[in-house]
């Protein structure tokens, strides 16, 4: 196993998640349903910061070196979203806790301690949860002929999708034993069903089908 194959086999085993991740009813899901810009601004901030406060807390107590170093590199890449979101809503969302609550999603990853598992859970599963999220607030923008707001959010979703680069990387770097590796994917793959029940449990509690029409 190496960090290109895991990622791979993590594709493949939630395809079914990280498409129905990508369709239009997760903004629904993001928003509760107001498609209104101010909201759709507001939740795709939020996200940025929890993932922010996420890696911030990782990068205090990581051990390994390499590990540390990416954790703390990805919190100020998603720092940098979160405040370039900001930019167009013309407002802040800084929660004055500095570590803001999380959603399922970062609950579970703040549980984690191995480095294989956050590693494989915060930089492989969560990115590409993320990035098929991110699609939709693209295709809003667009939508909504606000160009320059699309290309903003196709600039953070490509960053986004380089952070499942980076994740194969460090999974090379950190994983020694085979069960190493059988950790970081399991990890990877409750990341991305977290986020996927989450989204589900939302439409189904709005009365919605979180599966497409066929």
């Amino acid at each position: 196993m190496n960090g290109e194959a895991l990622v791979d086999a993590v594709r493949e085993s939630e395809a079914t998640a990280l498409e129905r991740l990508g369709k239009e009813k997760a903004l629904i899901a993001e928003t509760d349903a107001s498609l209104e810009r101010g909201d759709v601004l507001r939740a795709a901030a939020a996200a940025e910061a929890r993932a922010e406060a996420t890696f911030a807390a990782w990068a205090a107590d990581e051990p390994d070196d390499t590990a540390r170093e990416v954790f703390e590199s990805v919190a100020e890449t998603e720092a940098d979203h979160r405040e370039r979101i900001e930019a167009l809503l013309g407002e802040s969302v800084a929660d004055p806790d500095p570590d803001p609550d999380p959603d399922p999603l970062h609950g579970y990853l703040r549980g984690l301690e191995s480095t294989a598992e956050r590693a494989g859970a915060g930089l492989i599963g969560r990115p590409l949860a993320a990035e098929r999220t991110l699609l939709q607030v693209v295709n809003f923008f667009v939508n909504e002929a606000e160009n320059a707001a699309a290309d903003e959010f196709r600039t953070i979703r490509s960053e986004t999708q380089a952070t499942v680069e980076t994740g194969a990387e460090v999974l090379d770097a950190v994983c020694v034993a085979d069960g190493d590796w059988v950790r970081a994917q399991k990890a990877a793959e409750d990341a991305i069903g977290t986020a996927y029940d989450d989204y589900a449990e939302t439409l189904t509690g709005m009365g919605l089908d979180p599966k497409p029409v066929c």
